[in-house]
């Protein structure tokens, strides 16, 4: 972040990918050990998550179609409806576990990258020991944040069902046929957008949460305001990582989970090699949407008074004390 302040509102697209290189690169050892610490049990829990859950839910599969094939009533039948119970218990449990720890693990390492970062722009000596002291204090910020983000994408799903639902019906009473693909089509398209929108507004959120005074509902807002005039920049760069994601999710599931055509050496080696792009994507993407969190308040012409933020990111190693945003906001500047 050797730039000056309003020189980032002018970094495009590659830009943020260059400039978060760079920061991750210059500071290598502290993002390498961010990384071992916090993004690689991360990466490693989610694709065991998707191993995992194939292994039980083929067993559930196979233990209906056995049960399709039984005498209702039977000896056999009732044992299999027994183990069939058991092992829905059992994959549901998995699921809330491996969901709890992903969220933990994610929060903690949103704190750790957007942290460091800002102690890197303010000069501030770093450590590791600093950074995993400071985490606690932060990640209570982030997961209020989060549930709040939680609780709108729950309204905005169960929203977008009924709309579904009523345009199905209408589009059914009408004759449907072209006139109904052509609303789910567009209905699909609307919902894609504002599901990209949420989640962008979120992610901004989550780094005011952590370098300002204000998280939950508050740093919702915040962040919809900030993020105009650079929500395309914001989408462009979320779709991007996000379809990333999911092509190594992807490539996971087809060569290791199902890649009964390869040796166990080639599953291995694949499973390697998705389990390091994706703790680098991840890494990657947190340090990304910090980077876009100063472009954001660089195209507002707000600015960061790195000796206020600096005595604010002193007070973490402390008791926690909530930064205040007229402390670390310089009064707006004109270009």
């Amino acid at each position: 972040m050797d730039r000056e302040p309003e020189e980032l509102q002018f970094i495009g697209f590659f830009g943020v990918y260059k400039e978060a290189y760079k920061i991750v690169f210059s500071w290598r050892k502290i993002f390498t050990e961010i990384a071992l610490g916090l993004i690689l049990p991360l990466s490693f829990i989610f694709l065991a998550h998707i191993y995992i859950s194939e292994l039980l839910f083929g067993k559930i599969l196979h233990n209906e179609e056995v049960l399709d094939y039984t005498r209702t009533g039977s000896p056999t039948y009732n044992r299999i409806s027994d183990r069939l119970s058991s092992e829905w218990i059992t994959f549901w449990l998995f699921k809330a576990v491996y969901l709890l720890f992903v969220l933990i693990l994610s929060l903690l390492s949103t704190s750790a990258v957007v942290y460091t970062i800002a102690c890197i722009y303010t000069a501030k000596d770093l450590t590791f020991k600093k950074v995993l002291s400071v985490v606690p204090k932060v990640w209570k910020r982030l997961m209020i944040t989060f549930l709040w983000n939680f609780t709108i994408m729950f309204v905005y799903n169960f929203a977008a069902i009924v709309v579904v639902v009523l345009c199905v019906w209408v589009a059914d009473q009408i004759g449907g046929g072209v006139i109904g693909t052509i609303i789910m089509f567009l209905l699909l398209i609307a919902y894609f957008v504002g599901f990209v929108y949420i989640n962008v507004i979120w992610h901004l959120a989550s780094v005011i949460s952590v370098l300002e005074d204000m998280y939950g509902i508050q740093a919702m807002i915040k962040s919809k305001e900030l993020i105009k005039g650079k929500m395309g920049l914001a989408s462009a760069i979320y779709i991007t990582i996000q379809f990333c994601i999911i092509l190594i999710q992807l490539t996971f599931e087809e060569l290791v989970v199902y890649g009964d055509s390869l040796t166990m050496t080639g599953r291995l080696g694949w499973g390697i090699a998705c389990f390091f792009l994706l703790s680098s994507l991840i890494l990657l993407g947190l340090v990304v949407q910090t980077v876009v969190y100063f472009i954001c308040k660089s195209y507002r012409h707000e600015s960061i008074d790195k000796s206020c933020l600096s005595d604010h990111l002193e007070v973490y190693l402390g008791e926690y004390v909530p930064l205040k945003g007229r402390d670390v906001q310089l009064e707006h500047f004109n270009i």
